[in-house]
């Protein structure tokens, strides 16, 4: 291989490690959903949030929302125009969750392809550097968000009531490859 076509495939090695590590940094990590407070939403500047329902809102096969979600949602509602957007296919469940909320939704997105969140954006009529994605996936939530260039938040998905202990294998192979790329995601408390 003669040196300039070795320098140029080094460099799109390089160019194509540097988009998928940046692709898996979420720009804030909290606890839960509920974290994320009306100054932080001020203090990144947010106007609209896009937010992800199974084991970011409710536990996976809870079908209701909690006390605590729906004052969340109140609290947050003046502050931020809010769309749900889930790969869940269930249009009973996701919409009664989204109808109980009054947040307008859509489900089967597919993420981490960009349509429906797109739509969702369109929909709030806000540019993407003024939404954020929030979800509990690195594969799915962040890696849409980042390839819309929105504002990304990593939420620890929400156990299931009857769980006592609950893993996560996916998303655990999620933050092993996340930083064996050299990322750092640090919970903000």
């Amino acid at each position: 291989m003669n040196s300039q076509l070795s320098k140029f495939v080094e460099k799109e090695i390089v160019a194509n490690y540097m988009t998928f590590k940046n692709l898996l940094q979420p720009n804030l990590f909290l606890e839960s959903v509920l974290n994320l407070t009306p100054e932080m939403i001020q203090q990144h500047q947010l106007k609209g949030l896009v937010l992800d329902v199974d084991e970011t809102l409710v536990p996976i096969t809870v079908g209701n929302i909690s006390e605590d979600l729906q004052d969340w949602i109140e609290k947050i509602r003046p502050h931020v125009s809010m769309w749900l957007v889930s790969n869940n296919l269930s249009e009973s469940r996701i919409g009664s969750i989204a109808r109980s909320l009054d947040i307008p939704y859509f489900v089967g997105a597919a993420k981490p392809r960009r349509h429906k969140v797109r739509q969702a954006m369109e929909k709030m009529d806000l540019p993407c550097n003024q939404v954020a994605m929030v979800g509990d996936r690195l594969f799915t939530d962040v890696v849409v968000g980042n390839r819309l260039e929105m504002f990304t938040i990593l939420v620890n998905p929400i156990p299931h009531p009857d769980t006592i202990i609950r893993i996560h294998p996916i998303r655990d192979i999620e933050f092993f490859i996340s930083s064996l790329l050299g990322n750092t995601i640090t919970l903000k408390q």
